[in-house]
Order: C-alpha cells, then sequence, then structure tokens
C-alpha cells in the first residue's frame, strides 16, 4: 500500500506539471477545465440563484463594463504571446452582489463575483479595475485548480501516513502533527503565493486595459485603514499582509506600464 501511495503522489507530480504562460513557470494541476470549469459554473449559477445580484444599475453596469476590458487586455496579451486559443474554453461572467462583505472572487473559467461592500473601498472604475484584474488573473492562472491539486496532495499524504503508522497514539499524534504542519508550512504559502501572482499578473492586464497600475498600491492602502489592523500574522494567512501587498504593487507599477507600452497603451484612466 505504501508503495502505491508512493507510485501515485509521483506519478500526478510528473504527468500533471502545466506552465503558466504569464510567468512561464511549471505548476502542479492535476484537474483539466473540461473537468473543473462545469463544476465551476453550475456552482456559480447556484450562488446567484441564492443571492441579491443587482442588475442594471450603474454600478452593476461598471463591474461588467471593466470585467470585459480587462479579460480583452488579457486575451491580446496572450495571443501576442502565442497563446492564441488559451481561453477557448472560459465564460466570462462579471455580478454584483448586494452583500456588505468587503470581498469579490473568482471561479474557475472566469465567473466574478463583487459585493456590494467593496465599493467603498475602490472608490472609482479604476479601484474597481484593480480588485478586477487580479480576480481575472486568478482564472487566468488556473489558481482554483491549483488548489485542487494541492488539496489532494496534502490527502494522500495524510493516508501515507495514517497507512505507514500502526499505532493508534502514533498515528493521532500524526494526524494532528500533519494537519497543521502541512498547512502552515504547504498550503497557507501556497495560497499566498496564488494571491501574490495575480496582484503581479493583474497588474499588468490592468495597465494593458488602460488603467493606471498606480492606483492599485493605493487601493491597498485603503484596504488597510479599512482593517483597522486587525489581521493575522502573515505566516498565519491565506492572504499576504497588506503591508506587503503596497510594496509589491509599488515596485511592480512601472513594468506594468512598460508591458502595456508594447501594446501602445501609455496613457492611463
Amino acid at each position: 500500500m505504501k508503495k502505491i501511495v508512493l507510485v501515485l503522489v509521483i506519478f500526478l507530480t510528473v504527468a500533471a506539471c502545466k506552465v503558466n504562460p504569464f510567468t512561464g513557470k511549471k505548476v502542479l494541476n492535476f484537474y483539466p477545465n473540461s473537468q473543473v470549469f462545469p463544476m465551476a459554473f453550475a456552482q456559480y449559477d447556484q450562488f446567484l440563484t441564492e443571492n441579491n445580484v443587482i442588475e442594471n444599475s450603474a454600478d452593476s453596469k461598471m463591474i461588467t463594463k471593466v470585467g470585459q476590458r480587462i479579460s480583452s487586455a488579457a486575451e491580446r496579451w496572450l495571443v501576442a504571446n502565442g497563446y492564441p486559443g488559451y481561453l477557448k474554453d472560459y465564460k466570462w461572467e462579471y455580478n454584483l452582489v448586494k452583500d456588505e462583505t468587503v470581498n469579490a472572487w473568482c471561479m474557475p473559467g472566469g465567473k466574478i463575483v463583487f459585493y456590494t461592500g467593496i465599493l467603498p473601498i475602490t472608490q472609482t472604475e479604476r479601484g474597481v479595475a484593480v480588485v478586477m484584474g487580479h480576480e481575472v488573473a486568478h482564472a487566468l492562472a488556473d489558481h482554483g485548480a491549483q488548489r485542487m491539486s494541492a488539496g489532494t496532495l496534502q490527502q494522500i499524504g495524510a493516508v501515507a501516513g495514517n497507512v505507514a503508522i500502526q499505532d493508534p497514539n502514533k498515528r493521532n499524534m500524526f494526524n494532528q502533527a500533519y494537519g497543521l504542519g502541512s498547512n502552515v508550512l504547504g498550503m497557507l504559502p501556497f495560497s499566498r503565493s496564488h494571491e501574490t501572482e495575480a496582484d503581479r499578473i493583474g497588474l499588468q492586464i490592468m495597465a494593458i486595459a488602460g488603467y493606471n497600475p498606480d492606483e492599485a498600491a493605493q487601493l491597498w492602502k485603503r484596504m488597510k485603514a479599512n482593517s483597522g489592523g486587525q489581521a493575522p500574522p502573515e505566516f498565519m494567512s491565506t492572504h499576504p499582509s497588506n503591508d506587503t501587498r503596497i510594496n509589491n504593487l509599488t515596485e511592480w507599477a512601472p513594468a506594468a506600464k512598460q508591458e502595456a507600452a508594447k501594446f501602445g497603451v501609455t496613457k492611463f484612466q
């Protein structure tokens, strides 16, 4: 059994490497779009039926407008860089939902939700573009499928440990240590790396879409002020700290403008 688990882990790790076109790096992804997207689309549709979707308002129209501009910019970048069919299975959709939570999210395949609670933080169309770029980037980089893949490996590791350890007391100790260790040392850093990657890709495509990437650091300063300093230590969080994001986004903005210039975009909204 132990040999079977080991062989399975090695097979999945070797066979499931995919290249992120925006970074050029290989990523671990066991799940093809054909498997992940239909599940995500169904869950998204179910969510919309159970929540208060705002339609035909100025804000909802702006959300859609910004989303279309940024997803179009992403497609321009992908075509120009040798990935013309990359988005063929994506079905972009952008909805505004009445909810005071300060959040937005994206499901695999391009299904995006903004909550009304984040609009006082975004303040302007440019601020919405920062958040939209980040969420579109999650979809472009297949972060949902990568998280599923990492979860699969985490589960396989737990099974392997329980198979290998016969003593019940030692098995309980292993499960407690493995649960904490695999989260703090594995899953949480993995999630933070995705958030950082989405920040960087999002900054680039919002600039190509004609939105000023300097706004990103300003938005996260407002996020920091809104949080009132109430946040867990970075190593215990799924997201980088506000200060880390502000510093990163400030550093990356000039490069995003340079990338936009390759597409003839030199003036920003």
